[in-house]
């Protein structure tokens, strides 16, 4: 009976540890009185010299008082992509550094959370890559700061597979379709042509190319003052930019992103619906520059 008794408490705690877990979209490292270059520096060579790679970097809103890095690994980069629906756009995680009151607050986007809501059902068949990156990382980053204390609202994990904000609101499966090009060679070719032009008032942060599974994706920048980040990211968090850049993902001929209301919201979980009125119209205006990139 004892014997029971031990094995369905175990039983209940491990259930109860999987699916009452809340996580987090960003972990915060700390914080340095260094400037935000010099730290943006040490991020870059201590994830160099970890084995990650570096795709891109930039200052969101056009603000030397925010940076976002954009970077992968091999062994991440190489698992997502066989999952079919978007997997790629797993691959790249970012560090955020904000410069509040003359420090810089140093955070990145959670492995776990991002994971599972891209991954889905999925992201159990990977588990063990997953979770040494995630380990790996942290001890990439703590050369910069010890705090490693998740922020930014909350979601269960099991919910995350299935994330929407609000009924009625789109899913990860719910993408909004841009264009469809003749091949996947000219797609990339007209979208990397439109990014150099900086059509929709875009910039190209990063792109992450699979030329034999013909997927792409490109991580861009909203730099319109009424309508991109510096009309949005106050607004709703710039604590949270390691959410950014937008992106588009390439597979095979199609073109598509994430919807706004799935993606910002999933990003900024602990939004009120009244704060996400004031960004009413920024999903439709974010389609509109990525559209004008694939056109």
């Amino acid at each position: 009976m004892r014997k029971l008794i031990l094995s369905l408490t175990t039983l209940f705690f491990v259930t109860f540890c999987t699916y009452g877990q809340d996580l987090s979209p960003y972990v915060k490292v700390g914080k340095s009185s260094e400037s935000i270059e010099a730290v943006a520096k040490k991020a870059v060579t201590s994830l160099n010299d970890n084995g990650f790679t570096v795709l891109g970097s930039y200052n969101p809103s056009g603000k030397s008082t925010l940076k976002v890095i954009a970077f992968t690994r091999n062994d991440i980069k190489s698992t997502v992509i066989k999952v079919d629906n978007r997997g790629a756009l797993a691959a790249v995680f970012k560090i955020g550094l904000e410069n509040k009151n003359g420090e810089i607050i140093i955070s990145y986007t959670n492995p776990d959370y991002l994971l599972r809501a891209y991954l889905m059902d999925d992201y159990e068949r990977f588990k063990g890559v997953f979770e040494k990156f995630s380990k790996d990382l942290k001890t990439t980053l703590s050369p910069l700061g010890n705090e490693f204390s998740p922020f930014g609202g909350t979601v269960d994990a099991e919910k995350l597979k299935k994330y929407r904000y609000k009924i009625m609101m789109p899913y990860f499966t719910d993408p909004v379709e841009l264009a469809e090009f003749n091949s996947f060679k000219d797609g990339v070719a007209l979208i990397e042509e439109n990014l150099k032009a900086k059509k929709g008032q875009t910039t190209l942060v990063y792109k992450l190319i699979y030329p034999k599974e013909q997927v792409a994706v490109f991580g861009i920048g909203l730099q319109n003052t009424e309508e991109g980040e510096s009309n949005f990211l106050p607004k709703i968090g710039e604590a949270h930019l390691a959410a950014l850049p937008y992106e588009i993902i390439l597979q095979g001929k199609e073109a598509t992103m994430l919807h706004g209301k799935y993606r910002i919201a999933l990003f900024w979980p602990e939004l009120t619906m009244g704060t996400f009125m004031k960004i009413m119209s920024t999903p439709g205006d974010i389609e509109d520059a990525l559209e004008a990139v694939c056109q």
